[in-house]
C-alpha cells in the first residue's frame, strides 16, 4: 500500500490569506499546506479520502490518472468543496465516480451539488454514484472499516484500510472505536495546534492518544499555522510520530 498526503492543512490552508506570521511566510516547503486529503493505492485501486477546495490542484500535482473511488469523512466545505472536479475523471475514464459517505453526508452532497443529481442534467456535470455507508464495506477487493469519531458534537468517519488508519477533524474517540484502530501499523491523526481547541485534538492530545494506540508509525495532519514551524515542532515529538507534509509518500 502506498499513501500520498495530498494536503495536510486545516480549513484555511497554510499560508493563510493575508497572514504575515513566521509560519505563513516560511520558505520551507513543508510549511505550505493544502487542505487535508490522502490518496491510497492498494490492490490495483486508487482511492482518495476527501475532496476539499484544492482537489483539482492536488490531482494535477500528484499526476493522478486513475481514480476508483472517493471516500468522505464528513461534509464540511474543506473536505467536499472540490467534488465537482471528478468531472475530469468522468471524461478520461468514461465512467461515473463512486463516492462513499455516511447517509447524512450523502444527503448534503445531493443538496450542495444538486445539479449533478437532477433528472435533466446540464451537459458536463459530474457523474457521481453515491453510496451511503454505516459499517464495514468493500470497494472492489479492499475492505474498509469506518471509525466513528466525534468532531465536537458531529459524528464523522475515520477509516481503517488494512494496516492503515486515517482520522481527521476529531477531538474524541471512544474506547469501542479505538478497538478498530488497534494493530494498525500506521495511524494518521489530526493535530490542529498546540493550544486546546473545541473540535480538534491539539498537539498534546494527539501525541497522548498515539502513545496509547502504539502504532509502528504515526503522522499528524490537519495542521494550522498556529502549530509552529514544521522543523521546530517535529523535534518535540516522540521518534515514532512525524508531522505529515504535502506530497509526502509512505509505503506500508
Amino acid at each position: 500500500m502506498k499513501i500520498t498526503f495530498l494536503g495536510t492543512g486545516t480549513s484555511q490552508g497554510v499560508p493563510v490569506i493575508a497572514c504575515e506570521c513566521k509560519i505563513c511566510t516560511s520558505t520551507d516547503t513543508k510549511d505550505k499546506r493544502l487542505r487535508s486529503s490522502v490518496m491510497i493505492e492498494t490492490g490495483g485501486n486508487n482511492f482518495v479520502i476527501d475532496t476539499g477546495p484544492d482537489f483539482r490542484y492536488q490531482m494535477l500535482r500528484a499526476k493522478v490518472k486513475k481514480l476508483d473511488a472517493v471516500i468522505l469523512t464528513h461534509a464540511h466545505k474543506d473536505h467536499i468543496a472540490g467534488l465537482d472536479d471528478v468531472r475530469a475523471f468522468n471524461f478520461i475514464l468514461k465512467k461515473a465516480i463512486d463516492v462513499y459517505a455516511k447517509d447524512d453526508v450523502c444527503k448534503q452532497i445531493r443538496n450542495e451539488f444538486s445539479y449533478a443529481f437532477s433528472i435533466y442534467k446540464y451537459p458536463g456535470v459530474p457523474e457521481i454514484n453515491l453510496h451511503a455507508i454505516d459499517n464495514t464495506f468493500m470497494i472492489n477487493n479492499v475492505k474498509i472499516i469506518p471509525v466513528n469519531v466525534m468532531h465536537m458534537q458531529l459524528e464523522i468517519f475515520g477509516y481503517r484500510i488494512e494496516d492503515f488508519t486515517y482520522i481527521t477533524d476529531a477531538n474524541y474517540i471512544s474506547d469501542k472505536e479505538k478497538e478498530k484502530i488497534n494493530g494498525s501499523k500506521v495511524v494518521v491523526l489530526n493535530a490542529l495546534r498546540k493550544k486546546k481547541h473545541v473540535s480538534h485534538f491539539n498537539l498534546e492530545e494527539a501525541v497522548s492518544l498515539l502513545k496509547e494506540l502504539k502504532p509502528e508509525r504515526a503522522y499528524l495532519t490537519h495542521i494550522s499555522h498556529m502549530m509552529g514551524l514544521h522543523e521546530d515542532v517535529e523535534k518535540e515529538l516522540p521518534d515514532f510520530i512525524k508531522i505529515a507534509y504535502d506530497k509526502l509518500t509512505i509505503d506500508i
